[in-house]
């Protein structure tokens, strides 16, 4: 197996800081996020089942990395349509904004 000649690219700032949370979530070290270890959490705890795509009961950093990303995507995703969507008319009976 031969090794890649580049460097990997070193991490983004939000890269460095999110694994730096993940580590000091990870209180017992094994590199997984149990559900006790998120358990004061609310939205990591309720995202557990979606970002444990291996179903082995822990989340690992790659699937962390991986929940960011399709979230990111999927918000991404929604202000794109916010921002096409017509503009709403006023209500009938609703004063005429004036510049």
């Amino acid at each position: 197996m031969a090794l890649s000649a580049e460097p990997a690219a070193a991490p983004t700032k939000g890269e460095a800081k999110a694994l730096r949370e993940f580590k000091m979530l990870d209180f017992n070290g094994d590199g997984k996020l149990s559900r006790r270890e998120v358990q004061l959490f609310p939205r990591l705890a309720e995202a557990f089942d979606d970002a444990d795509t291996d179903a082995d009961g822990g989340v690992s950093y790659e699937e962390v990395r991986a929940f960011a990303a399709r979230y990111r995507a999927e918000r991404a995703q929604k202000r794109a349509a916010q921002a096409q969507a017509p503009a709403t008319p006023p209500a009938a009976g609703a004063p005429a904004s004036r510049p």
